[in-house]
Protein backbone atom coordinates (compact mmCIF):
# COMPACT_ATOMS: atom_id res chain seq x y z
CA UNK A 1 0.00 0.00 0.00
CA UNK A 2 1.33 3.34 -1.30
CA UNK A 3 1.23 6.40 0.77
CA UNK A 4 -1.59 7.46 -0.89
CA UNK A 5 -3.83 4.69 0.31
CA UNK A 6 -2.06 5.15 3.78
CA UNK A 7 -3.88 8.79 3.66
CA UNK A 8 -6.93 7.04 2.21
CA UNK A 9 -7.11 4.59 4.77
CA UNK A 10 -7.03 7.08 7.55
CA UNK A 11 -9.01 9.83 6.66
CA UNK A 12 -11.58 8.34 4.98
CA UNK A 13 -11.10 10.45 2.09
CA UNK A 14 -13.93 9.75 -0.90
CA UNK A 15 -12.52 7.03 -3.80
CA UNK A 16 -13.80 7.82 -6.98
CA UNK A 17 -17.35 6.16 -6.76
CA UNK A 18 -18.03 7.59 -3.39
CA UNK A 19 -17.57 10.60 -4.76
CA UNK A 20 -21.66 12.24 -3.12
CA UNK A 21 -22.24 13.51 -0.26
CA UNK A 22 -21.96 11.05 3.00
CA UNK A 23 -25.03 11.66 4.27
CA UNK A 24 -28.20 12.53 2.37
CA UNK A 25 -31.58 13.30 4.08
CA UNK A 26 -34.94 13.93 2.16
CA UNK A 27 -37.97 15.13 3.66
CA UNK A 28 -37.37 13.92 7.08
CA UNK A 29 -40.20 13.75 9.75
CA UNK A 30 -40.91 12.78 13.29
CA UNK A 31 -44.22 13.25 15.12
CA UNK A 32 -44.34 12.17 18.63
CA UNK A 33 -48.69 11.33 19.02
CA UNK A 34 -50.54 12.40 21.98
CA UNK A 35 -53.02 9.68 23.10
CA UNK A 36 -55.92 10.29 25.73
CA UNK A 37 -58.66 8.48 27.23
CA UNK A 38 -58.81 4.84 28.50
CA UNK A 39 -58.81 3.82 25.33
CA UNK A 40 -55.18 5.98 24.58
CA UNK A 41 -56.84 7.21 21.31
CA UNK A 42 -54.26 9.62 19.18
CA UNK A 43 -55.62 12.92 19.56
CA UNK A 44 -52.76 14.89 18.24
CA UNK A 45 -49.22 15.24 17.42
CA UNK A 46 -46.30 16.80 18.60
CA UNK A 47 -44.55 17.60 14.77
CA UNK A 48 -41.11 17.64 16.10
CA UNK A 49 -39.28 17.02 13.02
CA UNK A 50 -41.68 18.51 9.91
CA UNK A 51 -40.30 18.20 6.51
CA UNK A 52 -36.33 18.47 6.32
CA UNK A 53 -33.60 18.25 3.25
CA UNK A 54 -29.51 18.58 3.60
CA UNK A 55 -26.76 17.27 2.62
CA UNK A 56 -23.37 16.29 4.54
CA UNK A 57 -20.30 16.46 2.55
CA UNK A 58 -17.33 13.97 3.52
CA UNK A 59 -15.00 15.94 5.73
CA UNK A 60 -17.17 18.70 6.43
CA UNK A 61 -18.64 19.93 9.77
CA UNK A 62 -22.62 21.01 9.57
CA UNK A 63 -23.70 23.04 12.82
CA UNK A 64 -26.90 22.89 13.22
CA UNK A 65 -28.70 26.10 15.62
CA UNK A 66 -31.86 27.12 16.73
CA UNK A 67 -34.02 27.49 19.70
CA UNK A 68 -35.22 25.51 22.67
CA UNK A 69 -37.41 23.02 21.54
CA UNK A 70 -37.11 23.43 17.34
CA UNK A 71 -36.22 19.96 16.77
CA UNK A 72 -32.21 19.96 16.40
CA UNK A 73 -31.69 16.77 18.70
CA UNK A 74 -34.86 15.05 17.51
CA UNK A 75 -33.32 14.97 14.14
CA UNK A 76 -29.84 14.12 15.55
CA UNK A 77 -31.33 10.95 16.87
CA UNK A 78 -32.99 10.50 14.08
CA UNK A 79 -29.65 10.56 11.16
CA UNK A 80 -28.11 8.39 14.07
CA UNK A 81 -31.12 5.52 13.54
CA UNK A 82 -31.87 6.13 17.54
CA UNK A 83 -35.44 7.14 16.76
CA UNK A 84 -37.34 5.72 14.01
CA UNK A 85 -38.94 8.17 11.63
CA UNK A 86 -41.86 9.35 11.02
CA UNK A 87 -41.34 9.67 7.44
CA UNK A 88 -39.02 10.64 4.94
CA UNK A 89 -35.75 9.34 3.70
CA UNK A 90 -32.08 8.99 5.40
CA UNK A 91 -29.36 7.93 3.23
CA UNK A 92 -25.98 6.89 4.37
CA UNK A 93 -23.30 6.99 1.90
CA UNK A 94 -25.51 5.60 -1.27
CA UNK A 95 -27.74 3.35 1.16
CA UNK A 96 -31.28 3.98 2.12
CA UNK A 97 -31.04 3.26 6.13
CA UNK A 98 -34.65 4.91 7.16
CA UNK A 99 -36.18 1.41 8.36
CA UNK A 100 -33.91 -0.99 8.63
CA UNK A 101 -33.64 -3.21 11.17
CA UNK A 102 -31.63 -3.71 14.37
CA UNK A 103 -29.71 -6.25 12.40
CA UNK A 104 -29.59 -4.35 9.12
CA UNK A 105 -28.43 -1.20 11.15
CA UNK A 106 -25.74 -3.09 13.40
CA UNK A 107 -22.69 -2.92 10.53
CA UNK A 108 -23.75 1.07 10.05
CA UNK A 109 -22.89 1.87 13.82
CA UNK A 110 -19.56 1.18 13.12
CA UNK A 111 -19.26 4.32 10.62
CA UNK A 112 -22.33 6.27 12.76
CA UNK A 113 -21.49 7.36 15.77
CA UNK A 114 -23.29 10.35 18.62
CA UNK A 115 -21.96 11.97 21.59
CA UNK A 116 -24.92 13.19 23.57
CA UNK A 117 -25.56 16.43 25.51
CA UNK A 118 -25.46 15.40 29.26
CA UNK A 119 -21.69 14.15 29.47
CA UNK A 120 -22.47 12.46 33.31
CA UNK A 121 -26.11 11.30 32.31
CA UNK A 122 -24.61 8.79 28.99
CA UNK A 123 -22.31 7.31 31.15
CA UNK A 124 -23.26 4.18 33.20
CA UNK A 125 -22.23 4.82 36.78
CA UNK A 126 -21.70 1.45 37.79
CA UNK A 127 -19.19 0.62 35.02
CA UNK A 128 -15.12 1.75 34.77
CA UNK A 129 -14.23 3.80 31.90
CA UNK A 130 -12.49 1.04 30.56
CA UNK A 131 -16.11 -0.96 30.37
CA UNK A 132 -17.45 2.33 29.24
CA UNK A 133 -15.21 2.74 26.25
CA UNK A 134 -14.75 -0.97 25.15
CA UNK A 135 -18.66 -1.95 25.24
CA UNK A 136 -18.87 -0.78 21.58
CA UNK A 137 -15.96 -3.38 20.23
CA UNK A 138 -18.32 -6.30 22.65
CA UNK A 139 -21.27 -5.57 20.86
CA UNK A 140 -19.69 -5.09 17.72
CA UNK A 141 -17.55 -8.20 18.45
CA UNK A 142 -14.45 -6.42 17.38
CA UNK A 143 -10.73 -7.78 18.21
CA UNK A 144 -8.43 -4.70 18.03
CA UNK A 145 -4.47 -5.74 17.78
CA UNK A 146 -2.98 -5.33 20.95
CA UNK A 147 -5.83 -6.77 22.87
CA UNK A 148 -9.69 -4.18 24.00
CA UNK A 149 -7.27 -3.11 26.84
CA UNK A 150 -4.74 -1.40 24.93
CA UNK A 151 -6.78 0.19 22.37
CA UNK A 152 -9.02 1.96 24.98
CA UNK A 153 -6.34 3.07 26.78
CA UNK A 154 -4.72 4.52 23.56
CA UNK A 155 -8.33 6.35 22.85
CA UNK A 156 -8.10 7.93 26.55
CA UNK A 157 -4.79 9.11 26.06
CA UNK A 158 -6.18 10.59 22.68
CA UNK A 159 -8.59 12.47 23.95
CA UNK A 160 -6.75 13.63 26.86
CA UNK A 161 -6.79 11.26 29.79
CA UNK A 162 -4.36 9.20 31.02
CA UNK A 163 -4.19 5.77 31.02
CA UNK A 164 -4.31 5.35 34.08
CA UNK A 165 -8.02 6.27 34.07
CA UNK A 166 -9.07 3.06 33.21
CA UNK A 167 -10.51 1.34 36.07
CA UNK A 168 -11.92 4.64 37.40
CA UNK A 169 -15.27 5.09 37.97
CA UNK A 170 -17.45 8.41 36.30
CA UNK A 171 -17.93 10.52 39.36
CA UNK A 172 -14.07 10.86 39.70
CA UNK A 173 -14.20 12.54 36.61
CA UNK A 174 -15.15 16.28 35.99
CA UNK A 175 -17.41 17.18 33.47
CA UNK A 176 -14.66 18.13 30.46
CA UNK A 177 -13.30 14.81 31.24
CA UNK A 178 -16.21 13.10 31.10
CA UNK A 179 -17.30 14.68 27.66
CA UNK A 180 -13.66 13.68 26.80
CA UNK A 181 -14.94 9.72 27.71
CA UNK A 182 -17.96 10.17 26.03
CA UNK A 183 -16.36 10.87 23.04
CA UNK A 184 -13.45 8.27 23.30
CA UNK A 185 -16.52 6.05 23.04
CA UNK A 186 -17.92 7.61 19.98
CA UNK A 187 -14.21 7.26 18.30
CA UNK A 188 -13.62 3.83 19.33
CA UNK A 189 -14.89 2.04 15.75
CA UNK A 190 -13.28 4.67 14.40
CA UNK A 191 -16.63 5.75 12.65
CA UNK A 192 -16.84 8.11 9.45
CA UNK A 193 -20.06 10.76 10.71
CA UNK A 194 -20.46 12.10 14.33
CA UNK A 195 -23.07 13.71 15.55
CA UNK A 196 -22.68 15.64 18.25
CA UNK A 197 -25.52 16.93 20.58
CA UNK A 198 -24.39 20.18 22.36
CA UNK A 199 -20.90 19.15 23.31
CA UNK A 200 -20.21 21.55 25.13
CA UNK A 201 -23.18 23.29 26.48
CA UNK A 202 -22.86 21.54 29.64
CA UNK A 203 -18.73 22.51 30.05
CA UNK A 204 -17.63 25.94 31.99
CA UNK A 205 -15.62 28.31 29.33
CA UNK A 206 -12.23 27.38 29.03
CA UNK A 207 -13.26 23.35 29.11
CA UNK A 208 -15.61 24.24 26.22
CA UNK A 209 -12.35 25.43 24.12
CA UNK A 210 -10.39 22.53 24.92
CA UNK A 211 -13.15 20.34 23.63
CA UNK A 212 -13.46 22.27 20.79
CA UNK A 213 -9.80 22.55 19.89
CA UNK A 214 -10.16 18.19 20.40
CA UNK A 215 -12.50 17.78 18.08
CA UNK A 216 -11.15 20.10 15.49
CA UNK A 217 -7.94 17.75 15.80
CA UNK A 218 -9.07 14.56 15.66
CA UNK A 219 -11.19 15.69 12.35
CA UNK A 220 -8.17 16.87 10.55
CA UNK A 221 -6.45 13.23 12.32
CA UNK A 222 -9.14 10.80 11.33
CA UNK A 223 -11.04 12.67 8.43
CA UNK A 224 -14.32 12.47 10.87
CA UNK A 225 -17.59 14.38 9.35
CA UNK A 226 -19.24 15.81 12.23
CA UNK A 227 -22.74 17.40 12.73
CA UNK A 228 -22.63 19.55 15.60
CA UNK A 229 -25.96 20.49 17.37
CA UNK A 230 -25.39 23.85 19.82
CA UNK A 231 -26.90 27.02 21.07
CA UNK A 232 -23.99 28.75 21.07
CA UNK A 233 -23.45 30.76 18.14
CA UNK A 234 -19.70 31.59 18.41
CA UNK A 235 -18.84 28.22 18.61
CA UNK A 236 -20.71 27.27 15.85
CA UNK A 237 -19.28 29.58 14.11
CA UNK A 238 -15.67 28.33 14.88
CA UNK A 239 -16.50 24.81 14.37
CA UNK A 240 -18.66 24.58 11.18
CA UNK A 241 -17.92 24.87 7.42
CA UNK A 242 -21.82 25.31 6.78
CA UNK A 243 -24.77 25.95 9.03
CA UNK A 244 -28.05 25.21 9.28
CA UNK A 245 -30.91 27.21 11.11
CA UNK A 246 -33.93 25.24 12.28
CA UNK A 247 -37.31 26.90 13.80
CA UNK A 248 -40.11 24.51 15.10
CA UNK A 249 -39.39 21.50 12.80
CA UNK A 250 -38.38 23.35 9.79
CA UNK A 251 -34.20 24.43 8.12
CA UNK A 252 -35.07 28.31 7.61
CA UNK A 253 -31.76 28.86 6.38
CA UNK A 254 -28.56 26.62 4.83
CA UNK A 255 -25.25 28.15 4.37
CA UNK A 256 -21.64 28.69 4.29
CA UNK A 257 -20.49 30.40 7.90
CA UNK A 258 -18.99 33.32 6.12
CA UNK A 259 -22.20 34.27 4.28
CA UNK A 260 -24.80 33.62 6.95
CA UNK A 261 -22.87 35.87 9.91
CA UNK A 262 -22.09 38.79 7.29
CA UNK A 263 -25.64 38.53 5.66
CA UNK A 264 -27.89 36.42 7.09
CA UNK A 265 -31.08 36.08 4.90
CA UNK A 266 -33.43 35.04 7.08
CA UNK A 267 -35.11 37.59 9.08
CA UNK A 268 -35.48 34.70 11.87
CA UNK A 269 -31.60 34.52 11.32
CA UNK A 270 -30.91 37.71 11.43
CA UNK A 271 -32.38 38.26 14.93
CA UNK A 272 -30.30 35.37 15.83
CA UNK A 273 -27.07 37.17 14.65
CA UNK A 274 -28.11 40.42 16.29
CA UNK A 275 -27.75 38.81 19.74
CA UNK A 276 -24.34 37.53 19.38
CA UNK A 277 -21.57 39.75 20.87
CA UNK A 278 -18.65 41.39 19.45
CA UNK A 279 -15.60 40.80 21.30
CA UNK A 280 -13.92 43.42 19.85
CA UNK A 281 -12.47 46.28 22.00
CA UNK A 282 -12.47 49.28 19.16
CA UNK A 283 -16.54 49.11 18.83
CA UNK A 284 -16.72 49.31 23.25
CA UNK A 285 -19.04 52.06 23.73
CA UNK A 286 -20.48 51.63 19.65
CA UNK A 287 -24.14 51.68 19.48
CA UNK A 288 -25.53 48.19 17.94
CA UNK A 289 -29.36 47.27 17.14
CA UNK A 290 -30.62 43.92 18.59
CA UNK A 291 -33.53 42.61 17.04
CA UNK A 292 -36.07 41.52 19.99
CA UNK A 293 -38.44 38.66 19.10
CA UNK A 294 -42.11 39.41 21.05
CA UNK A 295 -44.10 36.44 22.24
CA UNK A 296 -42.95 32.99 22.93
CA UNK A 297 -42.11 29.90 20.11
CA UNK A 298 -45.42 28.32 18.67
CA UNK A 299 -46.08 24.73 20.12
CA UNK A 300 -45.51 22.03 17.83
CA UNK A 301 -48.38 20.54 18.60
CA UNK A 302 -50.52 23.14 16.25
CA UNK A 303 -47.74 25.18 14.66
CA UNK A 304 -48.86 28.25 12.38
CA UNK A 305 -50.35 27.96 8.55
CA UNK A 306 -48.00 29.13 6.30
CA UNK A 307 -44.56 30.27 7.02
CA UNK A 308 -44.05 29.19 10.76
CA UNK A 309 -41.92 32.34 11.85
CA UNK A 310 -44.99 34.96 10.42
CA UNK A 311 -46.24 35.47 14.37
CA UNK A 312 -42.93 36.79 14.89
CA UNK A 313 -41.55 37.89 11.74
CA UNK A 314 -41.56 41.61 11.35
CA UNK A 315 -42.10 41.76 7.06
CA UNK A 316 -44.71 39.08 7.51
CA UNK A 317 -47.49 39.87 4.56
CA UNK A 318 -50.66 37.54 3.44
CA UNK A 319 -48.88 35.22 1.38
CA UNK A 320 -46.88 34.51 4.41
CA UNK A 321 -50.14 33.31 6.71
CA UNK A 322 -51.06 31.02 3.85
CA UNK A 323 -48.44 29.54 1.73
CA UNK A 324 -45.07 28.05 3.24
CA UNK A 325 -41.95 29.24 1.73
CA UNK A 326 -39.76 26.22 -0.17
CA UNK A 327 -36.42 26.01 0.82
CA UNK A 328 -34.89 27.67 -2.64
CA UNK A 329 -31.07 28.86 -3.52
CA UNK A 330 -31.65 31.93 -4.08
CA UNK A 331 -27.73 32.48 -4.38
CA UNK A 332 -24.68 29.74 -4.89
CA UNK A 333 -24.50 27.28 -1.97
CA UNK A 334 -27.37 29.60 -0.03
CA UNK A 335 -30.82 28.03 0.70
CA UNK A 336 -33.55 29.94 2.35
CA UNK A 337 -37.13 29.24 2.81
CA UNK A 338 -38.32 33.12 3.19
CA UNK A 339 -41.32 35.02 0.97
CA UNK A 340 -38.89 38.33 1.84
CA UNK A 341 -35.71 37.27 2.68
CA UNK A 342 -32.96 40.11 4.07
CA UNK A 343 -30.23 40.14 1.01
CA UNK A 344 -31.83 39.06 -2.26
CA UNK A 345 -34.74 39.45 -4.42
CA UNK A 346 -38.33 39.58 -2.79
CA UNK A 347 -40.11 36.19 -3.39
CA UNK A 348 -43.84 38.09 -3.07
CA UNK A 349 -42.89 41.72 -4.45
CA UNK A 350 -46.41 43.86 -3.74
CA UNK A 351 -48.29 41.67 -0.85
CA UNK A 352 -48.98 44.59 1.62
CA UNK A 353 -47.32 43.64 5.41
CA UNK A 354 -49.55 42.64 7.73
CA UNK A 355 -50.91 45.01 10.47
CA UNK A 356 -49.37 43.12 13.46
CA UNK A 357 -46.03 42.49 11.83
CA UNK A 358 -44.97 46.10 13.17
CA UNK A 359 -45.60 44.77 16.45
CA UNK A 360 -43.68 41.53 16.45
CA UNK A 361 -40.08 42.70 17.59
CA UNK A 362 -38.74 45.54 19.87
CA UNK A 363 -35.26 47.11 18.28
CA UNK A 364 -33.28 47.73 21.42
CA UNK A 365 -29.89 50.23 20.56
CA UNK A 366 -27.43 48.41 22.80
CA UNK A 367 -24.63 51.07 23.96
CA UNK A 368 -21.50 50.09 26.70
CA UNK A 369 -23.52 51.38 29.64
CA UNK A 370 -20.48 51.26 32.03
CA UNK A 371 -18.77 53.86 29.85
CA UNK A 372 -21.32 55.90 30.72
CA UNK A 373 -21.96 55.78 34.11
CA UNK A 374 -18.43 57.12 35.53
CA UNK A 375 -18.83 59.99 33.16
CA UNK A 376 -21.44 61.05 35.39
CA UNK A 377 -20.79 60.78 38.96
CA UNK A 378 -17.26 62.01 38.02
CA UNK A 379 -19.12 65.09 36.76
CA UNK A 380 -21.65 65.21 39.41
CA UNK A 381 -20.02 64.62 42.24
CA UNK A 382 -17.36 66.87 43.11
CA UNK A 383 -13.83 66.47 44.93
CA UNK A 384 -14.80 67.20 48.07
CA UNK A 385 -18.38 64.81 48.75
CA UNK A 386 -16.04 62.18 47.89
CA UNK A 387 -14.00 63.09 50.96
CA UNK A 388 -17.02 63.84 53.32
CA UNK A 389 -18.32 60.27 52.79
CA UNK A 390 -15.16 58.32 54.30
CA UNK A 391 -15.37 60.77 57.50
CA UNK A 392 -19.15 60.37 57.78
CA UNK A 393 -19.17 56.62 57.29
CA UNK A 394 -17.78 55.45 60.52
CA UNK A 395 -19.52 57.97 62.27
CA UNK A 396 -22.38 55.83 63.33
CA UNK A 397 -20.51 53.12 63.74
CA UNK A 398 -18.39 53.80 66.63
CA UNK A 399 -20.81 54.99 69.21
CA UNK A 400 -22.77 52.05 68.08
CA UNK A 401 -20.67 49.64 70.18
CA UNK A 402 -20.24 51.85 72.93
CA UNK A 403 -24.16 51.83 73.94
CA UNK A 404 -24.55 48.45 73.48
CA UNK A 405 -22.49 47.23 75.65
CA UNK A 406 -24.37 48.94 78.78
CA UNK A 407 -27.43 46.52 78.93
CA UNK A 408 -24.93 43.59 78.57
CA UNK A 409 -22.87 44.18 81.38
CA UNK A 410 -25.83 44.26 83.68
CA UNK A 411 -27.17 41.12 82.76
CA UNK A 412 -24.16 39.01 84.11
CA UNK A 413 -24.53 40.92 87.92
CA UNK A 414 -28.36 39.92 87.59
CA UNK A 415 -27.25 36.52 87.07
Amino acid sequence: MDRRDCAEAVTNEPTPHQAGPLLKVEGLVKHFPIKKGLLQRQVGAVKAVDGIDFEVRRGETLGVVGESGCGKSTMGRLITRLLEPSGGRVEFDGTDITHLKTGGMRPFRRDIQMIFQDPYGSLNPRHTIGSIVSAPFRLQGVEPEGGVKKEVQGLLERVGLSPEHYNRYPHEFSGGQRQRIGIARALALKPRLVVADEPVSALDVSIQAQVVNLLDDLQDELGLTYVIIAHDLSVIRHVSDRIAVMYLGKIVELSDRTSLYEAPMHPYTKALMSAVPVPDPRRRGAKSERILLKGDVPSPIAPPSGCRFHTRCWKATQVCTVQEPPLLELAPGRRVACHHPENAPDQAPGDPVLASAGEAIEIVSATKAPTEEPAETTTEEPAGARTEAPTEAPAPVIPAPAKEPSPDDEDPKKL
